[in-house]
């Protein structure tokens, strides 16, 4: 049980949550920098301006479908083997693909854009398992007093690694360099978390005779299944943001008449600053509100707000468009909150498979927000992972963007006003 009689600060600034606020820091650093150097990289490699939209598109794709694999893959192994079993091993296996990706300039035995395919699918599987792995951990460790302001702290810290990944890569002007450092990182990470003890919670369930980590078991019952799609959905607008409005910002800048060049790099870096002031905001509104639900649900609305005067406002300047970033990233600051609730919903047997295979479905999701974004933007729809094509409704660039993010935040509003309130809910239950 954990000792109540500990302040705020002291769980705050207790070694689980540091090391878990530091891992997310090197995840989000990893996760974020293929988005960061993809017209960089893809241009060094060959490309024109088309060829980098479509074939990054592709490769982001593949990143994500790793995603979506990773999050089963972690998310079972959180919960048959413990939190840190994943916490390991999802480390070591997106360090040595960051790492692998800096050499892609100097692969000659196989075509290089499917080198970078494979690598980002494989860094993929690994970034799936960091964040939910290091919610369940801190939310089983830490009383619930302190639960809702101490994820938003892990998440705040750690999305400041986007800044970081976008700063790496304008010092050295490298983006192989930037692979480098971020595989490195990880790397000094497994240093750290050899300190860190597994969740006393998992333990007194490890060795009792019940199932446990059985994905399927989300679609076998129809309340647990309501409850797990209602968590994903809850999570859709914050990845549109970041897929759609920041890392095709370039391409939205084109269109609004923005005479100085739109770098995606800094959109996703602006919008990652507001996201992580978000993050840290949403625990203590939260915990204000004495609500998961209200807290969400407000900054949804100011995320929605926000979008609508990013894509009709008539954006003429590259300041007011980062400008509208950050505060875009500030309204989905409730990610942190939205993985917590994932956690919260289940029990301890099916909790960490939840709260990782949550955030990665979300993820994954983005791979039909592209695809739908690029088929309404060029009126021809591309099977991911495929190059069979179909002829499609053909809209403006703005109009494919909006059609996108209604459908995302018609699933978020219906999702997070339906689902229960977990604020304040005991964590010490099973999924029967």
């Amino acid at each position: 049980m954990p000792d109540q009689s500990k302040t705020t600060i002291q769980y705050l600034f207790s070694l689980p949550v540091i090391v878990a606020a530091l891992g997310y820091f090197v995840d989000i650093y990893d996760l974020l920098l293929f988005g960061i150097v993809r017209i960089p990289s893809l241009k060094s490699l060959g490309l024109n301006d088309e060829q980098v939209s479509s074939v990054g598109t592709s490769i982001l794709n593949w990143q994500m479908g790793g995603l979506l694999l990773g999050g089963i893959i972690w998310g079972v192994l959180g919960d048959k083997k413990g939190r840190l079993s994943v916490l390991f091993g999802s480390i070591i296996t997106y360090s040595f693909a960051n790492i692998l990706c800096g050499f892609i300039p100097e692969i000659g035995f196989m075509d290089k854009f499917l080198a970078y395919k494979i690598l980002r699918f494989v860094a993929g599987i690994g970034l799936a398992g960091e964040l939910g792995a290091g919610i369940t951990l801190v939310s089983e460790i830490l009383p619930t007093r302190v639960r809702a302001i101490a994820t938003s702290f892990v998440a705040g810290i750690g999305l400041f690694g986007a800044v970081v990944a976008n700063f790496t890569v304008k010092l050295s002007d490298s983006w192989t360099t930037a692979y480098f450092v971020g595989g490195a990182l990880g790397f000094m990470l497994l240093l750290l978390r050899v300190g860190v003890f597994e969740s006393g919670m998992y333990k007194d369930v490890k060795e009792r005779a019940i199932e446990k980590g059985n994905f399927m078991s989300f679609f076998t019952n129809r309340d647990r299944f309501v409850r797990y799609m209602k968590c994903i959905g809850i999570g859709l607008p914050t990845w549109f943001v970041i897929a759609i409005l920041a890392t095709f910002s370039n391409e939205f800048g084109a269109v609004f008449g923005i005479v100085e060049k739109v770098s995606p790099g800094d959109a996703i870096m602006w919008c990652y600053v507001g996201l992580a002031l978000g993050d840290l905001s949403s625990g203590f509104f939260s915990h204000a509100l004495h609500s998961r639900k209200k807290a969400v649900g407000w900054m949804m609305l100011f995320t929605l707000i926000c979008s609508m005067i990013y894509l009709y406002s008539g954006v003429q300047s590259t300041t007011t468009l980062y400008t509208l970033c950050g505060l875009l990233g500030f309204g989905i600051g409730y990610w942190a909150m939205f993985v917590t609730i994932g956690a919260e919903q289940f029990g301890t047997n099916l909790r960490a498979t939840a709260a990782t295979t949550v955030p990665n479905m979300v993820r994954g999701a983005v791979i039909l927000m592209t695809t739908f974004y690029t088929g309404f933007k060029t009126g021809v729809l591309t099977i991911p992972f495929t190059e069979i094509k179909f002829p499609f409704i053909q809209t403006s660039l703005v109009t494919s963007g909006a059609i996108v993010g209604t459908v995302c935040f018609i699933l978020g509003f219906y999702s997070i006003l339906t689902i229960s309130e977990t604020h304040g809910r005991d964590m010490d239950f099973l999924e029967e």
